[in-house]
């Protein structure tokens, strides 16, 4: 149970994967410099680390709210990221379209939550080759992420990454049954906890809001169980973020919190307590 994407292998009972970078493409000194910052402390640490930010965002609560640099500008800022630190990139897609303008840029595209069900995109997701990260919709149970799963796997691709990040509970917030990472594991396939949209509060008056003093505890929560990867989104200054202000981890509180859930998954995976 286990996939590769360039030299970096998720899954197998291996130490976890760090995916982690600013929500959504800013600007190119910002997702730089965060990055270079981010591959630095993965560093230290002997963390493997894929790189994350969204090219645009087209799923904003408020049709004012930022959504992106423009395709092409973002996306070059990307594939600069990739080149220049020799790290795989992930990034979102939301059309068939999408996936045509950022596959020779990225490593792994992501299929955002709202979009897990829908065939058409997971099927040319599969066919595009590239690494396909589903994340749970937060609508859906966990065992039926299988069939999300089986229509990226009929187009021949098996590399396949599925990600909890929180169930509706309610009408304004998002619960985390850590059962989900077992279920999802008994899948077959290398599972993530998206620690950081889990404590989203969504569509709250005109954008999302959140609880980020969860994030710490709902990581180390997750390693806890076993996990193949951890989601982060990650800014210098979060109230700053032109999107997902109010969900995203300090890149100053980055280091501590990965070495606490390095220790923990080296715990687990060590005695062999993985799910």
């Amino acid at each position: 149970m286990a996939i590769e994407i360039r030299n970096i292998k998720v899954g197998d009972n291996l130490p976890f994967v760090l995916i982690a970078g600013p929500c959504v493409v800013e600007s190119e000194e910002l997702i730089l410099s965060t990055a270079e910052k981010i591959s630095d402390i993965t560093s230290r640490l002997g963390i493997n680390f894929i790189f994350k930010s969204s090219f645009k965002k087209a799923n904003r609560t408020n049709l004012k709210s930022f959504s992106g640099l423009g395709d092409e500008k973002a996306i070059s800022i990307l594939s600069k990221v990739r080149e220049k630190l020799k790290i795989p990139v992930l990034t979102d897609i939301h059309t068939e379209e999408d996936i045509e303008k950022v596959k020779d840029a990225v490593d792994v595209i992501q299929i955002p939550a709202f979009l897990c069900r829908q065939t058409e995109l997971l099927l040319a997701a599969g066919k595009s080759g590239l690494t396909v990260n589903i994340k749970k919709g937060q609508f859906l149970a966990p065992e039926d992420m299988k069939h999300a799963a089986e229509k990226v796997l009929s187009t021949g691709n098996k590399n396949i990454l599925l990600t909890e990040r929180g169930t509706t509970f309610g009408y304004h917030n998002l619960v985390v049954d850590m059962r989900s990472i077992v279920i999802m594991r008994e899948l077959g396939f290398p599972v993530v906890m998206d620690a950081t949209h889990s404590v989203q509060l969504p569509s709250k008056e005109n954008v999302s809001g959140g609880q980020p003093k969860f994030i710490k505890p709902l990581a180390r929560a997750a390693a806890a169980v076993g996990i193949d990867a951890l989601f982060l989104e990650v800014h210098p200054e979060p109230a700053k973020a032109l999107s997902d202000a109010a969900s995203q981890l300090p890149l100053s509180e980055l280091e501590q919190l990965l070495a606490e859930v390095k220790a923990i998954d080296s715990v687990i995976k060590t005695a062999g307590l993985q799910s």
